[in-house]
């Protein structure tokens, strides 16, 4: 009963512990019904099987109705719900949304009424993150939870991977191969240290990449057949003639490419990320409503510069080290490889990153040449040196501004995302860094995703995703996160992020002076 998933998300959100989240998630999955299995996993990881619905904060808060007395709808049911409402589309599809959302709606109860909103609104605060859902599948399934992590990552999907762990167990974990034109999941970077501590934790055995400020994409090629992906693995090829060209192009028969994209200056410059984000969102719809408009980038051509190769020509580089992959990187495609320095020592690797700024880049990366493509993670091995702090937080609400600024919303207040509890942490506020272009469109564009406002504040449904620089943090009791900003300041907003890519309490809390920096996550 769809009555079962609510309980044990219910049950999830109202405790710390982890060890019974996993138990209760755990027990559910091995109550479920094969063709239960998959709808259960992504509503329990706060996502739809079937991606984005048509059903934003402004249909839901339309909704209304008394609510069921008994619990009568199945998983079934509330999955193939969702499948029609995807499909809809065309003429009169509005209506026909409004109506199949409406027969749902009457048929939920209170509880279930709850769960459907806060599912569809992206809202659903229960600390059962992807990392925490695939242990559950772990102990449902009885299998090593490595084995699922691994699976998961090549697969891009985990209801796919729940499946086949609960229905095949270890063989068919094991099955899971790279598989080219199917996306998997991107490896992550941390934030680094100092430049010359950085080298010392790997004793030099490095590359130093230029970190361009554009826009992650995952390219898959066999024979003629080119797809494109996202950082979240949209697929976007249709939108991009010029990346499929010019990879229909590359000597090969068969290659993975991870690498960035970004519109260039006829000087050959980085343009400003918001013009790279908004030619980008021709080719992924899914990020048009959260990129701020720029006359005339439709026109813009996208460049590649690739980082990595994870697959040529039949062989499979996942495991191999990086030294190997950036030797396949350039036999294929080394004339859009992202410029690197191997091995440099600390004067040369200081120059290199000046230079990198000097030519308009965010800074440098740091990545161990010995260390294997970790899809899905976080980790050690890539590290992110820039001037300042970064934080990627997440638009909690504006307040209206004074001054030259009456009449548009402007202060912003900033969360960061809690692990443990999926809640977001209010951290500090802004109004630096805006532009005249950002402060027009942060009130034309923030009513869209308002959940409530007073006489002096827009309160936000935690959807927009901005990267803040800052000096570093402090103590405070005037957040509930313990901890203030300092010298807070807008950089862009990240439209190719969704919230749940955002930074934690954690990583801010370990600004603090004297903090260790964090453990590396894959939440």
């Amino acid at each position: 009963m769809f009555a079962d998933v609510v309980l044990t998300s219910e049950t999830v959100r109202a405790t710390r512990s982890r060890k019974t989240k996993i138990a209760a998630i755990a027990a559910l999955l091995g109550a479920a019904e094969p063709g239960e299995i998959e709808p259960v996993v992504a509503w329990l990881s706060g996502e739809l099987r079937q991606g984005r619905v048509g059903t934003g904060w402004r249909t839901l808060a339309a909704l209304d109705g008394t609510p069921a007395t008994a619990a009568t709808l199945t998983v079934t049911d509330v999955d193939e719900a969702f499948t029609e409402l995807g499909a809809i589309a065309g003429r009169g599809s509005g209506e026909r949304r409004k109506q199949l959302l409406g027969a749902l709606w009457g048929a939920a109860t209170a509880e279930e009424q709850s769960f459907l909103v806060r599912l569809l609104g992206g809202e659903l605060r229960q600390g059962a993150l992807t990392a925490l859902v695939a242990e559950s599948v772990a102990v449902a399934a009885d299998v090593p939870v490595d084995l699922v992590r691994r699976a998961y990552m090549l697969s891009g999907a985990l209801p796919v991977t729940a499946q086949a762990a609960l229905g095949g167990g270890v063989d068919a974990l094991t099955a899971f191969r790279l598989e080219v034109g199917r996306p998997i999941q991107p490896m992550l970077a941390a934030p680094g240290g100092a430049l010359d501590e950085t080298l010392s934790e790997f004793g030099g055995d490095v590359s130093v990449e230029h970190k361009l400020d554009g826009a992650r994409i995952q390219v898959h090629r066999d024979g003629a057949e080119v797809k494109v992906f996202t950082r979240t693995l949209r697929d976007i090829t249709s939108g991009v003639p010029e990346l499929v060209h010019l990879v229909q192009g590359l000597r090969c028969t068969s290659v993975v490419l991870d690498g960035e994209t970004l519109a260039l200056t006829d000087a050959g410059r980085p343009r400003p990320f918001q013009e790279t984000m908004s030619r980008f969102a021709t080719a992924d719809p899914s990020v048009e409503s959260a990129v701020p408009r720029v006359n005339s980038t439709r026109e813009l051509l996208l460049h590649p510069y690739f980082f990595d190769c994870l697959h040529l020509d039949g062989r499979d580089l996942l495991d191999a080290p990086l030294a190997e992959r950036r030797a396949a990187l350039l036999q294929v495609a080394g004339e859009h490889a992202i410029p690197a320095l191997l091995r440099p020592d600390e004067e040369a690797a200081a120059e290199y990153f000046d230079g990198a700024l000097a030519a308009g880049h965010e800074g440098v990366m740091v990545k161990s040449l010995s260390a294997p493509y970790a899809a899905g993670r976080r980790g050690r091995a890539w590290q992110k040196i820039k001037p300042t702090h970064t934080l990627d937080l997440i638009v909690l609400g504006a307040e209206w501004g004074y001054g030259r600024r009456t009449g548009y919303l402007s202060n912003l207040h900033l969360g960061a995302r809690d692990p443990r509890t999926g809640d977001n942490v209010m951290v500090g506020k802004t109004f630096k860094g805006l532009t005249d272009a950002l402060l027009h469109w942060q009130t034309a564009e923030f009513p869209r995703h308002e959940r409530a406002r007073d006489e002096h504040t827009v309160y936000l449904w935690p959807e927009l995703v901005v990267e803040i620089a800052l000096d570093g943090v402090q103590v405070s009791t005037r957040y509930p996160g313990g901890v203030a900003l300092r010298f807070a300041r807008v950089v862009r907003y990240r439209p190719d992020k969704e919230p749940s890519q955002a930074d934690t309490i954690d990583t801010v809390r370990a600004l603090l002076p004297g903090k260790p920096s964090p453990e590396p996550s894959d939440a």
